[in-house]
């Protein structure tokens, strides 16, 4: 496999057992609160509705752009993403942000289910339907957005994909054979490698897409080829870095 092709499972897999880890709480709580059956068939439906979003949208952007506009565009907004990610868990890390709290959150859904009234359609319980259709929804749009932005690049949507599910289904194993959220899980340090790889690859191929401003609209090479990663990924490891360095002591000045 290529490095592309590496990093395209590695980010996939690992952006999508981040988003299943909170999608999971919202829906362990549905499901031992309100019922399995309507929470179920809500997260399917949801399931489904990303599938048909992440084909029309993956497949038609593929057809319709060049392919350095492509990269510019796909690497710019996947750079922009990363970026988001990265600084959130920056700030964890620092200690200028909470660490997200599932079992707390679990707490939280638990008693919004309990209070609902019970409100039947189509057979479901609704409540547990929308709730879980929205909560899956929701959280896979960021994987859905991930996994169009490395498959269009790295010109595989289906081995993006495969990634996402073996995230997905790894998290959704654990907390369906525990019956609890998945708290122990280190999210933000996940968060940290997926912001990195996002902000590498998103770097990496916003530079090539570059060339769609050229004479021939051919995508701009790197020196080293795919080598060029490692050396991008090494530089935004390091600042990340310092940053975490820089802004720990203020948070230290906080506390105290």
């Amino acid at each position: 496999m290529t490095s592309d092709a590496v990093g395209v499972v590695a980010a996939t897999t690992l952006a999508s057992g981040v988003e299943f880890v909170e999608a999971l709480t919202i829906v362990l709580a549905m499901g031992t609160t309100r019922g399995w059956r309507s929470t179920l068939i809500g997260v399917g439906a949801a399931l489904a509705a990303l599938a048909v979003i992440t084909a029309l949208a993956g497949y038609g952007l593929k057809a319709w752009l060049p392919e350095a506009l492509l990269q510019l565009i796909v690497g710019s907004l996947l750079l922009i993403f990363g970026l988001q990610w990265l600084r959130k868990a920056i700030l964890r890390a620092a200690g200028l942000k909470a660490l997200h709290d599932e079992e707390d959150t679990f707490r939280s859904e638990v008693e919004a289910a309990r209070a609902a009234g019970d409100e039947r359609r189509l057979g479901l319980d609704w409540f547990a339907f929308v709730v879980s259709f929205k909560g899956v929804f929701l959280e896979g749009l960021e994987i859905v957005f991930i996994v169009i932005t490395f498959g269009l690049n790295a010109d595989s949507i289906a081995l993006a994909t495969v990634g996402a599910a073996i995230g997905g289904v790894i998290v959704l194993a654990a907390g369906l054979a525990l019956h609890k959220p998945l708290a122990r899980v280190p999210e933000n340090t996940i968060k940290f490698v997926v912001g990195l790889l996002l902000s590498t690859f998103g770097t990496f191929w916003a530079v090539e897409g570059l060339g769609s401003f050229g004479p021939d609209d051919a995508s701009l090479s790197w020196p080293g080829g795919d080598a060029a990663l490692l050396v991008l990924l090494a530089a935004w490891c390091a600042l990340a870095w310092a940053t975490v360095r820089l802004l720990a002591p203020r948070a230290r000045e906080d506390v105290a």
